[in-house]
């Protein structure tokens, strides 16, 4: 995994999804995105599956429902994704 992928992914989270009194360094690289951990809904994901279409150009439409929340499981499973599909 790249840490500079990794921390993108972060600050790209704390801007897109306005996420206050939060650092990059708060966020720890294998913890749950959605639900317990970071604590984001089906809403925030919607809403940074978004962000990561524009700022890397990958579609996550046509994928199923599970596909999607395995790559949102973690900042490290989402890093992994993007590098797979850049």
């Amino acid at each position: 995994m790249s840490e500079e992928l990794n921390n993108e992914i972060k600050e790209l989270m704390i801007k897109e999804l306005a996420i206050e009194d939060i650092t990059i360094d708060d966020i720890k690289d294998d913890e749950p995105i959605l639900g317990d951990g970071l604590g984001l809904d089906s809403i925030d994901a919607l809403e940074l599956g978004v962000a990561i279409q524009k700022k890397y150009g990958i579609k996550l439409k046509g994928r199923s429902d599970e596909e999607i929340r395995t790559y949102f499981s973690s900042v490290n499973a989402l890093a992994d994704f993007i590098q797979k599909n850049r």
